[in-house]
């Protein structure tokens, strides 16, 4: 197992988006940037984060040698027991950061949030190994990120404000229509058109937030530029557009976070999350985000 090899096993280039999500769910749940539980959160969720995508590949590998066999399973690169030696490590570890970094003043772990991160775990097994022609896996899919938000908010919290739950509902919507997009990637083409009606959950959530915080405007703005540049990738259907539209809204859920953090008041947590867009845009030229 080279570090190349890893890197790309464990899709890197999307970790600034988890980071976002740590974000959101933190703060809103009364955190703050100067907090330090939120860096362990972030290693934490992280670990999570490519733990799954060792995992899915390591279930993916008969389908990867029919249909992408430059894929490091079945080409030779490693074998399946290894990743999926990593990916249980990874998501054990990921267990362990979390259950320190909820630490209570009693030094006990907080109980919702060791929760939330088993059914993260749980969820990011089942999407894994399920994935493939289960109409339901794009919820799957958004559960896992739902439980990002959940597990760093419970980490700060006992209790879940309205605010999280409002952008989990927005960031679910997001999951399941690009979810839909990348199950097809491989065909390079869309079929139904259906699913992507809600992408314009997390749109109008973000209108919302605008009509009342002035702020989130431009978050919201670019956000809707992103939505319209991959649905015409989407519509044109050329060679290459289908995978262009997954990364761009896999890149796209920080935008998603910069809104709602404009949208609660959270200035500069905002801007970090486009900085994390452009650094998700950047690493995807050097680590393929998918």
């Amino acid at each position: 197992m080279t570090l190349s090899l890893a890197l790309r096993l464990g899709r890197i280039s999307n970790l600034p988006t988890v980071w976002t999500n740590v974000l959101v769910g933190a703060l809103l749940a009364g955190g703050s940037l100067a907090d330090a539980r939120l860096p362990l959160l972030m290693l934490a969720l992280s670990l999570f984060y490519v733990g799954g995508m060792f995992l899915n590949d390591a279930f993916d590998r008969d389908f990867d040698a029919a249909h992408r066999p430059e894929r490091p399973i079945p080409s030779g690169q490693v074998s399946a027991r290894e990743v999926f030696t990593i990916g249980f490590g990874l998501l054990t570890a990921g267990m362990l950061c979390v259950a320190w970094a909820s630490r209570t003043a009693d030094g006990l772990p907080a109980w919702r949030a060791l929760a939330a991160a088993a059914a993260l775990g749980g969820a990011i097994v089942l999407y894994d190994a399920h994935h493939k022609n289960n109409p339901l896996s794009p919820l799957v899919m958004g559960l896992c990120r739902v439980c990002v938000y959940l597990t760093a908010a419970f980490s700060m919290a006992p209790s879940l404000p309205a605010p999280v739950l409002l952008a989990a509902v927005a960031l679910l919507c997001h999951l399941i229509g690009l979810t839909y997009i990348a199950k097809q990637e491989h065909l390079a083409r869309i079929g139904n058109l259906w699913p992507l009606g809600f992408l314009a959950v997390p749109l109008l959530y973000g209108l919302v937030l605008a009509m009342s915080q002035p702020r989130a405007w431009a978050p919201l703005a670019m956000y809707g530029a992103l939505l319209a540049y991959a649905l015409h990738r989407l519509g044109r259907r050329a060679p290459g557009d289908v995978p262009r539209a997954v990364v761009t809204l896999i890149a796209g859920m920080s935008v998603l976070d910069a809104v709602v953090l404009a949208g609660a008041g959270l200035v500069l947590p905002a801007v970090l999350a486009l900085l994390a867009f452009v650094l998700t845009l950047v690493l995807q030229r050097w680590v393929s985000g998918t």
